[in-house]
């Protein structure tokens, strides 16, 4: 690695007095963007979750036909499906209901 000798580094102003932090009074514009795209992403991944789970619940009882082993498949698929849709689209309700510690920001944007 090249040494940076021509790098002249100074030392910053330390104010001991101060409890001040300038790192938390930043409020980035994204806080208040909706990520539409990954919203609505996270409610198809919600109802195609809640349909293959009503279909291995249909082929459990009997309802529909099938083998257990179709069920246990769907089964499967619907938990995989339905865990990611269900938890970024209820954190997108509660960011649009103004709930204390939840925002849009913690969706990611695609």
């Amino acid at each position: 690695m090249a040494s940076r000798g021509h790098v002249r580094y100074s030392r910053l102003a330390a104010d001991e007095d101060s409890d001040y932090d300038a790192r938390f009074d930043y409020t980035p514009k994204s806080f208040d963007k909706v990520p539409w795209r990954s919203i609505a992403l996270a409610l198809f991944l919600f109802a195609l979750g809640c349909m293959l789970l009503f279909l291995s619940y249909f082929i459990f009882t009997g309802y529909m036909g099938g083998e257990q082993s179709q069920a246990y498949s769907l089964l499967g698929l619907g938990i995989l499906v339905f865990l990611p849709g269900f938890y970024e689209t209820r954190i997108a309700y509660y960011a649009w209901r103004g709930a204390e510690g939840y925002r849009f920001a913690s969706i990611p944007d695609y």
